[in-house]
């Protein structure tokens, strides 16, 4: 009898209902799914990490196991919160991918969320939950600048690049900064899973699984306690930057820029009215100032003028003007900043009071096209090559650039301007720090670098090659510029380092933005504040430390400060005394 009954079984499923099980079995199906890599994350030199990466559950839909979408839809926002406006973006985006590939449907899910999917899958065909990964960084706007963001991957982005990791839903890409520009090595290589699911798409078994390989992780020079601490004393202002680099290896130790904002507001969806906020702000928030701000020198300019002048042996270090607060050229008066003037000064006293005068009649002796080929040596006028993205070139114009720009000659009075960092003359702070660099270094060639080592490759710095400028003439400049800072009479005198072995060099700078009338003029430095904001001179400073035998260097650009002296330089002394110390 159990015989009987167990033949009389088998009779049953494989004749009686034979069709009906070859059916289901037949839905039956292979469903491969590609396993999105780890990003590699951001480190610090000490090991601390800026950019990590969160575990997240997301919900996805394959268009081709899926009989009815809007109906599945439906059902699936009585479970999850779906607006009508992410029903439109997933069906637009189900025509641009094929019919096979996953298509986002709900990132960013609680577990309790994904729990009620997994249990509704029966009633969602082609619906399947994923954990997944999102960007996160700890230090927040501290660092957003210089490390960027990650965001959805656009259409012309997704059309200029065939990697395979891009395609999948929910992927994030590097949008500015560090993540943009390593965005290959953190990106990794697409794995792949293979299972056996039933015809209403639950997992009946694991088949078989690739992994794919994880993102390179890139460790910077930045120090992020000092990074914090730079960003921080920059946020006191509306709008400026800083940075301080090694001189002789061209590691940035930080770079802050401001007003900052938080990278983890675009790991997901922005809201119309905050992005509109950060692109139309007049502040540029978005913009890492340090790199991409572009801004007249002003009298930061002077020490290339001044090792021009002694290159070419147009003048002995020794020699005098007399500054009487102005000088004329033609029928045209250019004034010192000093109106009642400097009287007589050399080149050392002329960079430490940083005399207007005593440029002007540098510039009468010497053509712009030679200010300007020292300019270019000591790495203004061109992208330094820095590992950011963004970067601006800046001018430093020449004869040439006039004649190919204006089909005009190049003018004495051009150039008279020029010498004070002015008129066409345009900078970045990076640019400034590297001319700071090779100015103290021995004038030796050195290039600025964020990233010290990527995965398991260290950054090799290129030859430093000597620059071609004698270090007579060199330590002239520095000596001077050690003044600025430690001398009385220098401009900087307020800002000194008093600790001993820590002291500080450097030079002031106040760049115009608008053209001072006679009126401005006669009322002097005190009626500067009550101008418009946006009108007031840029504060800028350049610096190196300790004196002896300089290893840091310093810019700091303060948009609208009104005055390198009493703005830019403080907050380079607390920038120099405070990575000294580290």
């Amino acid at each position: 009898m159990l015989f009987s009954g167990i033949v009389g079984n088998i009779f049953y499923l494989q004749i009686i209902k034979s069709e009906k099980y070859r059916k289901l079995a037949d839905n039956n199906s292979i469903r491969t799914e590609l396993l999105a890599p780890s990003r590699g994350k951001i480190l610090d030199r000490k090991g601390v990490i800026m950019a990590d990466n969160k575990q997240s559950y997301s919900a996805l839909l394959i268009p081709e196991q899926v009989v009815d979408i809007d109906l599945t839809l439906n059902k699936l926002r009585k479970i999850v919160h779906i607006t009508n406006d992410d029903i439109i973006k997933i069906k637009e985006e189900i025509t641009k991918k094929r019919k096979f590939f996953p298509v986002m449907v709900k990132e960013y899910l609680t577990w309790e969320d994904t729990a009620k999917i997994e249990v509704n899958t029966v009633d969602l065909q082609g619906v399947l939950t994923q954990i997944g990964e999102y960007r996160h960084y700890p230090m927040g706007k501290m660092g957003a600048h210089l490390l960027g963001y990650v965001g959805k991957v656009s259409d012309k982005e997704l059309k200029g690049d065939d990697d395979p990791v891009i395609s999948l839903p929910g992927i994030r890409i590097g949008k500015n900064g560090i993540e943009k520009y390593y965005e290959k090595k953190f990106r990794g290589t697409v794995g792949t899973a293979e299972s056996e699911v039933n015809a209403y798409g639950r997992k009946i078994r694991q088949l078989e699984e690739s992994n794919g390989v994880n993102g390179q992780d890139v460790t910077l020079s930045i120090d992020s306690d000092f990074q914090q601490y730079t960003q921080g004393i920059i946020d006191k202002q509306k709008s400026a930057s800083a940075l301080v680099m090694d001189a002789e290896t061209g590691e940035i130790y930080s770079m802050a820029s401001t007003p900052s904002f938080d990278p983890n507001d675009f790991v997901k969806s922005l809201s119309p009215g905050y992005w509109k906020s950060l692109v139309k702000s007049d502040l540029a928030p978005l913009t890492n100032k340090v790199v991409s701000g572009l801004y007249p020198p002003g009298s930061t300019f002077k020490p290339v003028v001044a090792l021009t002048a002694l290159k070419e042996g147009v003048i002995s270090p020794r020699a005098k003007f007399d500054c009487p607060g102005h000088i004329d050229v033609g029928n045209h008066r250019f004034h010192c900043w000093k109106k009642q003037g400097h009287g007589l000064v050399n080149m050392e006293q002329a960079i430490e009071m940083s005399c207007d005068v005593y440029f002007y009649e540098l510039a009468k002796k010497i053509k712009m096209d030679k200010i300007a080929a020292t300019a270019r040596d000591l790495g203004l006028g061109a992208v330094t090559g820095i590992d950011l993205t963004g970067e601006k070139k800046g001018l430093i114009p020449t004869s040439q650039w006039k004649m190919d720009n204006y089909g005009e000659r190049w003018q004495l009075g051009e150039s008279i301007i020029a010498s004070i960092g002015q008129g066409f003359v345009q900078t970045t702070p990076v640019q400034l720090a590297v001319m700071t660099a090779r100015l103290v270094n021995g004038g030796k060639f050195v290039k600025p670098h964020v990233a010290s080592q990527v995965g398991d490759m260290d950054y090799v710095q290129p030859e430093a090659y000597d620059l071609g400028y004698s270090k007579k003439d060199l330590d002239i400049v520095m000596k001077a510029m050690n003044g600025v800072v430690n001398k009385k009479t220098g401009t900087a005198y307020k800002s000194r380092i008093k600790t001993k072995g820590m002291k500080m060099g450097g030079k002031t700078g106040t760049s115009q933005v608008k053209r001072i009338s006679m009126r401005e003029r006669e009322d002097g430095y005190e009626k500067r504040t009550e101008t418009p904001w946006k009108h007031r001179d840029h504060a800028l400073f350049i610096g190196y430390a300790p004196i002896e035998k300089p290893k840091y260097v310093c810019c700091v650009v303060v948009e609208h400060g009104i005055g390198g002296s009493s703005v830019a330089a403080p907050i380079a002394k607390d920038l120099l005394a405070k990575i000294q110390k580290q």
